[in-house]
């Protein structure tokens, strides 16, 4: 059977991997299980945000010590940028190992990887994008050992994004980009990989999407979608999570949709479900249960929340991603407690407007399966 194990590891700076190399020469993690490595970074989370790539590039360089390229090159780097308000930067280090059958009370989290190959262009925020990112969610879940797609509670995709360079390229060839403002092609991109994800889970039938409703249609949404999109790549790195009956341990994930960026109780519901009290913030010994928390926050399109104005999207100095990121992310550490949560802004067609789905991971309490 396999096991799942998350490490959750706060970081200095970007490029601090100090935590991550304690805990290989200690023992508690084995960089030959590392499938994933998810992190928040202190970025502004845009276009020009190169604490993404700088973070990748460390972690690259620190597991290359301990491991072959190709070994280093599968796994998936997930770095969403900026750390708004009290957001604290961390990493989320997924590993998988090999165990003697364990005496396990129901399914555990089960942990499935892919890679797709690189985009181009002008397929990027279009249903060129959509399928192959269905592909690469399919494959995931059979690493993953899932075959239900009900099992499967979130998938993290980190998608690329047009810059000047990328979309002169297209045009050189002829071809035409589905934008050619290099920020709003990481909402097209993001959204066109959340549909990829609700076409692969079922969630929605391919005969309802088009090109024109990728980045327009709100109704069309994904309850278990998170895209980042970045600079650092051009492909998709895609993570599957879920519950399979082929994986043990203690670790448990399940998830919620908010309907807005103050929605807590549906996280609240999901949190019960786990088997914590959640009556109101956690104490301090069930945060330590709390393994990670992982969420996705919009603004919304209406500029308002439950009636009231807001000027999030009015706002020509900071992005509007970058308040949602904020705002979602105080709403959740009231709730939990924790400010080391990962939350990533900009939830086109992940979720309702406005809204987004979160993922809880913890250890299950005693008794519960």
């Amino acid at each position: 059977m396999r096991r799942a194990l998350v490490h959750r590891i706060a970081t200095a700076a970007p490029d601090d991997v100090s935590g991550l190399e304690e805990a290989i020469a200690a023992g508690r993690i084995d960089p030959a299980g590392i499938v994933a490595i998810l992190g928040k970074t202190e970025g502004n989370g845009c276009v020009n945000d190169f604490t993404r790539a700088f973070a990748v590039s460390a972690l690259t360089a620190c597991l290359a010590k301990h491991l072959p390229g190709e070994a280093v090159a599968g796994i998936a780097m997930v770095m969403s940028g900026g750390t708004e308000g009290a957001l604290s930067p961390h990493i989320l280090v997924l590993e998988c190992r090999d165990v003697a059958d364990e005496a396990s009370e129901g399914p555990a989290l089960a942990i499935g990887v892919a890679h797709t190959g690189d985009l181009a262009p002008e397929h990027l925020g279009r249903m060129g994008q959509v399928w192959l990112v269905a592909e690469g969610v399919a494959k995931a879940m059979h690493r993953a050992g899932i075959e239900d797609p009900a099992d499967v509670h979130f998938v993290q995709i980190k998608c690329p994004l047009l810059t000047a360079e990328r979309i002169a390229a297209a045009e050189a060839r002829g071809e035409a980009t589905a934008t050619r403002d290099t920020l709003k092609s990481m909402g097209f991109s993001r959204g066109a990989s959340a549909l990829g994800v609700a076409l692969a889970l079922g969630e929605i039938e391919a005969h309802a999407m088009n090109d024109a409703a990728i980045g327009t249609d709100v109704a069309l949404s994904s309850g278990r979608a998170s895209a980042s999109a970045g600079v650092e790549l051009a492909n998709h790195e895609i993570v599957v999570l879920g519950m399979s009956k082929a994986w043990c341990g203690p670790l448990a994930i399940d998830h919620a949709v908010m309907a807005d960026g103050i929605d807590v109780e549906p996280v609240r519901e999901a949190l019960t479900r786990l088997g914590f009290a959640a009556a109101g913030q956690l104490s301090p010994d069930e945060r330590q249960r709390l393994v990670a928390l992982l969420a996705k926050a919009e603004s919304g399109s209406t500029g308002r929340l439950r009636g009231a104005r807001h000027t999030m999207l009015d706002d020509s100095d900071i992005a509007a991603t970058r308040h949602a990121r904020a705002f979602t992310g105080g709403a959740l550490a009231g709730l939990t407690g924790l400010t080391e949560l990962f939350v990533s802004g900009g939830a086109e067609h992940q979720g309702p407007d406005g809204g987004g789905p979160v993922a809880a991971i913890a250890a299950r309490a005693k008794g519960v399966s």
